[in-house]
């Protein structure tokens, strides 16, 4: 944090950009902040949300680049912003703009209609095996995203082929859950929270997470994938990026309210009740996990033949 930049204050309406629907991975944090923001009187200036979804956030973050310059425009950032560069979907990186902060970090889980005869992620990895394609898959938000690792890493580990995977992307969790629910695809991996309704109502359950460690709550009996002996554990961070060339006052004005919010007690409520883990970093410390990210992403893919270039391409 720059504590030696000149006092910076916002002077109008605030707007904070998601890129997901009302619902998705990105809107859910955005609302979570707002809310925080407003009750302890962090800004003094209202503030606004918008949802501009689309390309796993990438046409919000091409929204923020339109403002430029302008420190009272900020979007939620995820990793996406790092695997669409990689994989040609955008031309914006996290670098051609101002990171702020990462909040936490969720993990991608794999969902099942409750009738479904595959009952547990064994079954998932046989089916990869003797029919990849045969196996319809939905995800969120943008291929290349950690829920597209996890699956790539299982299917890679089951003995398939990654790259005949038959996969339907949307842009919101919300949408790939509903298309699980239908019978439309038959294996959902989508982030934790967002299926906690259909979960809880029966209609869905988890047969796995890539969660370093289980989780609690309702998915307490869900292996991860490490037990079933996949080496994966990966996961989304969300955190909070603004415009770029803003002035240095006005980054220090974020870094300053961000971690004002995460040291609220309803902002751990908050990470507790949607199972995020607090992955809270800021300034230098987050720009270098993010440079680890993108070479950690960049190998990942790489591996898993999903980048232009890659192994058979």
């Amino acid at each position: 944090m720059n504590q030696s930049a000149p006092l910076w204050l916002p002077t109008r309406e605030i707007e904070l950009v998601a890129g997901t629907p009302p619902g998705g991975g990105q809107d859910r944090p955005a609302r979570a902040l707002i809310e925080v923001l407003n009750k302890h009187n962090l800004i003094k200036q209202p503030m606004k949300l918008t949802n501009i979804p689309g390309r796993g956030g990438g046409n919000a973050w091409d929204y923020l680049r339109a403002n430029s310059g302008n420190p009272h425009v900020l979007a939620i950032n995820s990793s996406t912003i790092i695997s669409n560069k990689l994989l040609g979907v955008s031309n914006i990186t996290y670098s051609d703009l101002t990171p702020i902060a990462n909040l936490y970090t969720e993990y991608p889980i794999f969902i099942v209609r409750t009738d479904s005869p595959i009952t547990d992620i064994a079954a998932v990895m046989r089916r990869l095996k003797a029919d990849t394609a045969g196996l319809k898959i939905t995800l969120a938000t943008a291929l290349g995203n950690p829920n597209h690792i996890a699956l790539a890493r299982l299917t890679s580990h089951a003995g398939g082929d990654v790259k005949a995977l038959t996969i339907k992307v949307f842009d919101s969790a919300r949408y790939a859950i509903e298309h699980v629910v239908k019978g439309e695809a038959e294996l959902g991996v989508i982030t934790a929270v967002s299926a906690v309704p259909e979960i809880t109502a029966g209609s869905l359950r988890t047969i796995a997470t890539s969660a370093p460690q289980r989780l609690d709550g309702v998915f307490k009996d869900a292996p991860t994938l490490m037990e079933s002996g996949v080496n994966c554990s990966v996961g989304m961070w969300r955190g909070l990026i603004a415009a770029a060339d803003i002035q240095p006052s006005a980054v220090a004005f974020w870094e300053r309210t961000l971690a004002s919010v995460a040291a609220t007690e309803e902002w751990q409520a908050e990470l507790a009740k949607k199972y995020w883990a607090n992955t809270y970093l800021a300034g230098s410390e987050e720009r270098a996990c993010l440079d680890q990210e993108r070479d950690i992403m960049s190998e990942a893919l790489t591996d898993l033949d999903l980048l232009p270039g890659a192994k058979s391409a």
